[in-house]
């Protein structure tokens, strides 16, 4: 009857209030665009001029029409709670958590700076609106970028006030508010004052989040059939670095996230925007929930196995681990292998893939392949393939291809029977990587076809305390407390 109820409502506010506010919303951007686009022309880019009192006048009209654009929208009360630092107390805004394209409702309130995708502001209407703001722009065409964008950053940041604040969500992706990731540096390595921002959606309704599961159209459309909406911004008082903190920006950007996670009463994970793209990877290697690739990509995060690793290292260790033949190694080996210390680290990847007290190496150079590169699983399988292979045929068989696939799915075990054997068509017990991938090319789905984890129930570790029903993001990345230790998950289960 709820549903029933609920879909009734969808359908009639799709049908009345919908298209009103849209139609609404997109008049008030074409009006606020010839403000924009006055006050922009002859302006630079590179400094920053007094402010007249005609731009001023803009500024409180442009800010007018963007309030206007949100209350069309439905969100009618937008309640703000502390001071907001000036540009000479505190030069960076930092955000959180960030979760929808809403999170912009602050912008146009404070026409604070951003950093954006060069391309935005060659989009007609929007990329006028866009410059006015004065953005760093990030180029993704020049690979010097984001050496430039931190610069231009700390350029600004370091203008005593000049330039206009610069709001920066840290995350550097959307989450469902439920926790706080691992803040990226960028905001934090210019080592000035920084004003720590909260957001929050007290309207029980707004549990939508712009994830890339979820289409921008269909975030649009929830919003704006709900009658009510409403945001929260609170500016917390402004955090100025330590001396320690200005050398080490990482330390930093934690301790301003353990400011704003506790006032906003939320845990902290330790991943990061790059783990996001893992974890929503589309494709034959979209991981499952109880993967251990996550906690793999940062325990190698942390121990800066990450860094520098480009297709010719890869390749690089897939020839240096086929020498090997596929002799195991001991922990005090793997630790050789890696040329660290043997750490707490470097112990927690020896256990996610340790079966009676050693270890394949091939598996761990697959699983170094899917984080380093998640959207590129025909590179993963082709590396795979390549130390796996036999030298007379370049063919595996059916037990080293299980061991492939669960590396690359970072899971404890994996039916591949009938699998192989809708590949192996000829019935030669192995099979090519090229036989491989014309399987995909008809099969792309073959995990869920051939029900290949239908045996799989999901052991947590004893030490893990991930809760066990899913809460959408924060559930399938750690537990709520940080420093709890998982090696949930080992690769075998005995």
């Amino acid at each position: 009857m709820k549903l029933t109820s609920c879909a009734l409502y969808m359908t009639v506010m799709t049908m009345t209030l919908f298209p009103v506010r849209l139609l609404f919303a997109a008049f008030m951007m074409l009006l606020a665009w010839p403000f924009a686009f006055v006050a922009t022309v002859g302006r630079s880019e590179d400094a920053v001029e007094p402010l007249s009192w005609w731009r001023w006048l803009v500024d409180l009209v442009l800010k007018a029409i963007m309030r206007a654009m949100w209350f069309s929208g439905g969100f009618h009360w937008v309640r703000v709670k502390g001071r907001r630092a000036l540009p000479s107390e505190a030069p960076i805004l930092t955000m959180a958590p960030h979760s929808s394209y809403f999170d912009a409702i602050p912008v146009t309130m404070t026409m604070a700076s951003i950093v954006m995708k060069a391309e935005s502001k060659d989009i007609p209407v929007w990329g006028t609106l866009i410059k006015f703001i004065r953005p760093v722009f990030v180029s993704r065409s020049d690979q010097d970028s984001r050496r430039k964008t931190v610069e231009e950053i700390k350029r600004r940041a370091c203008s005593d006030g000049e330039w206009p604040q610069i709001m920066i969500f840290p995350e550097g992706t959307c989450t469902n508010r439920s926790c706080l990731i691992a803040f990226k540096p960028g905001a934090f390595i210019p080592g000035v004052p920084v004003q720590p921002v909260l957001l929050r959606y007290p309207n029980e309704m707004v549990r939508i989040s712009s994830t890339p599961k979820q289409g921008v159209f269909k975030i649009l459309w929830l919003t704006l059939c709900q009658l009510h909406n409403s945001i929260e911004i609170e500016y917390l008082p402004t955090y100025t670095p330590s001396e320690e903190e200005k050398k080490d920006p990482a330390l930093f950007a934690s301790n301003v996230r353990h400011i704003m996670a506790k006032a906003l009463g939320l845990p902290i994970i330790d991943y990061s925007f790059e783990d996001c793209q893992l974890a929503m990877a589309k494709g034959p290697l979209r991981l499952p929930r109880h993967t251990c690739l996550l906690e793999f990509a940062r325990l190698v995060r942390r121990l800066g196995l990450k860094t520098g690793v480009t297709d010719e290292v890869l390749h690089e260790e897939a020839s240096r681990v086929r020498k090997l033949c596929g002799s195991r190694l001991d922990v005090e080996g793997f630790s050789q292998y890696l040329n660290q210390p043997l750490t707490e680290e470097v112990q927690d990847i020896f256990s996610l893939f340790e079966e009676h007290g050693k270890m394949d190496v091939r598996e761990y150079v697959i699983a170094l392949s899917v984080v380093c590169r998640p959207f590129r699983y025909l590179e993963t399988f082709k590396l795979a393939f390549r130390m796996f292979e036999a030298q007379e045929d370049g063919a595996v068989v059916e037990d080293e291809l299980a061991v492939v696939l669960k590396t690359a799915l970072g899971i404890g075990d994996f039916v591949v029977c009938d699998l192989f054997r809708a590949i192996d068509c000829q019935d030669k017990g192995k099979i090519t990587f090229d036989e491989f991938c014309r399987f995909l090319e008809n099969c792309p789905d073959f995990v869920e076809q051939y029900h290949c984890l239908h045996e799989l129930i999901p052991q947590p570790s004893r030490e893990s305390t991930s809760p066990s029903s899913t809460n959408g993001f924060c559930a399938d990345f750690s537990p709520r407390d940080p420093s709890t230790r998982s090696a949930a998950h080992s690769k075998k289960q005995d």
